[in-house]
């Protein structure tokens, strides 16, 4: 028998200002979630033409970003450059060092470019890793229908209802799934048990839970699970006006000390110095950062 996780709280994320005017509803990594290993932090971005993340610098972290609308170039310091469109994702691991700079590209139609941006620890071991990327693109991502079809899975990450997804995708075993019921539509989706869980609500209103226990949520609420039971139940009242949509995300709890300072994610106040003195210093990963400037983030020297 499948134990449904209960709701541990649900919150709306509040829109803030951040990076060169970008406007972000942040989530993870706020006073009301914290500590909420693997994931440091949740960002739903709007990011308009002129706007976006010029250069940079990560350590200790992977940024896991998906698009929802838009286009976004990004580009580092180590040649790598590419854009990722509406519906891909990208994962990349800062590890050792990195400095990059991700900016929207101009759509046609003036409209804002959206996305998810989540950021996960890596294991204490492999935060001295060479950084990496992987693009996966909207193409590759199998997609499932649920309930008649009245549920539309995309399986970033992770498994459900029999079908896989393309591959691993991250150092920190994280599931992701991004989730379209209609009316009166409902799916019950395993996870790993003693992973941390939550659902971030993009559209619609969607009843999370079971029995007594169910709570209905609007758009651009966290939704945290307790660490209990093995699976999350969601649906969508019949006599909604819209669909609800929403990214589900599971992730394996890392049993170490978390200490951040910005862009930098150690386990200790010691490492985080260490690694503001090499990027100053331009050493330990950082050498590569000394005099390099992005060719996208130069759109923003004014």
């Amino acid at each position: 028998m499948s134990v449904p996780r209960a709701i541990r709280q649900a919150f709306l994320a509040i829109e803030q200002s951040e990076g060169a005017g970008a406007r972000v509803r942040r989530s993870i990594g706020t006073p009301k979630l914290r500590n909420f290993s693997p994931f440091l932090m949740l960002d739903h971005f709007t990011i308009s033409p002129g706007a976006g993340f010029p250069d940079h610098p990560h350590r200790g972290q992977e940024t896991i970003t998906y698009l929802l609308k838009g286009a976004v170039d990004h580009e580092d310091f180590a040649g790598n450059k590419g854009t990722i469109e509406t519906g891909d994702l990208q994962f990349m691991t800062a590890g050792r060092g990195i400095m990059h700079a991700e900016m929207p590209r101009q759509n046609p139609d003036g409209s804002a470019n959206v996305g998810m941006q989540l950021w996960v620890d890596l294991p204490e071991k492999l935060k001295k890793c060479e950084p990496r990327y992987r693009d996966l693109r909207a193409a590759e991502i199998p997609t499932i229908q649920v309930d008649d079809g009245k549920v539309t899975v995309k399986i970033i990450s992770g498994q459900s209802h029999g079908t896989d997804s393309v591959q691993e995708l991250a150092y920190t075993p994280v599931w992701i799934f991004d989730m379209t019921i209609k009316p009166g539509g409902k799916i019950t989706q395993p996870l790993p048990i003693g992973w941390n869980a939550f659902a971030y609500t993009l559209k619609g209103s969607t009843a999370f839970g079971v029995g007594k226990e169910q709570t209905t949520v609007g758009s651009y609420h966290n939704v945290v699970f307790e660490q209990k039971g093995d699976s999350v139940s969601a649906e969508v009242s019949k006599d909604a006006k819209e669909d609800g949509q929403f990214i589900l995300v599971a992730g394996l709890p890392l049993d170490q000390k978390v200490v951040q300072y910005g862009p930098f994610v150690l386990s200790s106040q010691e490492e985080v110095y260490q690694a503001m003195l090499d990027y100053q210093g331009h050493a330990n990963g950082f050498e590569r950062a000394k005099g390099w400037q992005s060719e996208i983030g130069k759109s923003m020297v004014h």
